[in-house]
């Protein structure tokens, strides 16, 4: 239990899934996103923000609609 609670604590804090792979002694980082990737509910949205600044963009006013993250998606 308390080994499930740390993996996914890590997980919602925006942790390494490689790092916490090894630690967990997973065979490949793909069996730890197999476990815990109803843990990272942010996961999309940080990908989005990351190539907006790299784009130097602080976003589109439509894009939350065009995101399949949301809703409307």
């Amino acid at each position: 239990m308390l080994r499930h609670t740390y993996a996914s604590t890590m997980l919602e804090a925006g942790g390494s899934v490689v790092a916490l792979a090894r630690w967990l002694g997973h065979s490949s980082p793909a069996v730890t996103l197999g476990y815990y990737a109803p843990f990272m509910p942010e996961a999309g949205s940080k990908g989005r923000t990351a190539l907006d600044g790299l784009l130097g963009r602080q976003g589109d006013e439509h894009a939350s609609r065009n995101s399949p993250d949301s809703p409307e998606g």
